[in-house]
């Protein structure tokens, strides 16, 4: 299947090609936005293309192809990723997850992080007067860039997970007095994704009013049952699919330097 992509792009004679390493990306936001992307801007020249593993190890082929110019990087490996590059960004190191791989002149193999530019980004443009806590649901890849900003903006936050390690709590230990102080809860877990967008995180939704902030990574569906049910309460509420934009002209910046 490796070889099916290289002499794809060689046949084609492409000089410049990008894509998205992941699982289960048919859904893939990177795809069509790219896509979309080179054919605005006349960039013939550049092709956009899924590479869904089913194990980390095939990335190794993918990352020796011709003409692999930049990379995005998805879940599940996003953290499984970093032994396989030459060397990652500082705001990487810090949060062991990488989300974009540019490749050196040289032909180092570097990661960085771009979900932190996207998300601080769109989360000050829900407001300009950022609340004192804040809780993440879930503790993958995206929710450590999620900490990093918290982190910046002095905001305390709790990783709440369904298996809580040190520091983290249980989805089982959040009363309405946990969620009337911790104005501010970000979903940084699959949970209401496409298609099985019937589920949402468990948390005491009648403790949410129009003093809160919930902000889901998601962005199929636009508007998850997290989300709703905050709307309905007041709460202000975005989606993820503004930081999915401004990470990916973030790592296309990157790509281009």
């Amino acid at each position: 299947m490796f070889h099916f992509w290289k002499d794809m792009v060689s046949k084609k004679g492409v000089k410049k090609c990008y894509g998205l390493l992941g699982r289960n990306i048919d859904y893939s936001f990177s795809r069509d936005y790219f896509s979309q992307k080179f054919k605005k801007e006349k960039l013939t020249h550049c092709t956009y293309q899924n590479f869904d593993l089913d194990s980390i190890d095939s990335v190794k082929s993918i990352l020796e192809m011709d003409n692999i110019s930049g990379l995005n990087v998805t879940t599940p490996y996003k953290r499984e990723i970093i032994p396989y590059l030459d060397k990652i960004s500082e705001q990487s190191q810090k949060i062991q997850a990488v989300n974009t791989i540019q490749f050196g002149k040289n032909g180092k193999k570097i990661g960085h992080n771009t979900d932190i530019f996207g998300f601080e980004r769109s989360l000050l443009e829900i407001t300009s007067k950022l609340p004192k806590n804040a809780l993440i649901l879930g503790t993958g890849g995206a929710s450590s860039a999620v900490a990093f900003v918290l982190e910046k903006h002095k905001i305390n936050y709790i990783y709440v997970s369904r298996n809580p390690s040190v520091n983290q709590i249980n989805y089982n230990n959040l009363t309405l007095k946990f969620i009337k102080k911790h104005k501010l809860i970000i979903n940084a877990s699959p949970v209401g994704t496409f298609p099985r967008i019937n589920l949402f995180p468990e948390i005491p939704y009648d403790a949410i009013d129009e003093t809160h902030i919930l902000f889901d990574l998601i962005y199929n569906p636009l508007e998850t049952l997290f989300l709703n049910e905050g709307k309905k309460r007041g709460a202000k509420i975005s989606n993820g699919l503004k930081m999915l934009e401004y990470q990916a002209e973030k790592s296309w910046e990157i790509w281009n330097k």
